[in-house]
């Protein structure tokens, strides 16, 4: 959460002249409902197997950047269903920028808690190794969104 991952999928689709597909747009669109309400009446484990059968179904396609929710990677099926299906990148960060980019936003469902820092970093460190797996790491501590793009590029054409 907090990455850029939309914002980074946008440009770089852009870029290579692929379609964009924002997983989670996807998910409420299928559900006819925002994320955070189909968090609310039916839980995490309802949301995941939703967003495990809308990967499934855009994942048959080509030339596509998708933008995931960060904690599709929780599931080995998703991360199965990634990497045999296109280059995965993890957009690395630190914990402090990620809730710095997060802490105002009320549609994070998953913080929505009495100590929001305190879960975005127990979240951010149960899913760190995940995010290692990862065909490219792109440190975008310090890089603006546009300069994300130009080095995922970089590190395909390379």
């Amino acid at each position: 959460m907090g990455a850029g991952k939309t914002t980074v999928g946008k440009l770089l689709s852009k870029k290579i002249n692929y379609s964009f597909v924002d997983l989670d747009s996807e998910i409420e669109s299928n559900q006819n409902c925002k994320i955070t309400v189909i968090f609310e009446k039916h839980g995490e484990k309802h949301f995941r197997k939703i967003e495990t059968e809308v990967l499934i179904k855009y994942s048959k396609y080509i030339n596509q950047v998708f933008s995931t929710g960060g904690g599709i990677v929780i599931k080995d099926e998703n991360w199965e269903i990634m990497k045999n299906n296109g280059v995965t990148v993890y957009l690395k960060a630190s914990i402090e920028t990620l809730f710095n980019r997060l802490k105002h936003k009320t549609t994070r469902p998953l913080l929505k808690v009495d100590s929001p820092f305190e879960r975005a970093k127990e979240l951010f460190l149960s899913r760190k190794s995940f995010y290692e797996k990862a065909d490219l790491i792109i440190d975008r501590e310090r890089l603006e969104p546009e300069n994300v793009a130009e080095a995922i590029i970089k590190e395909l054409a390379g």
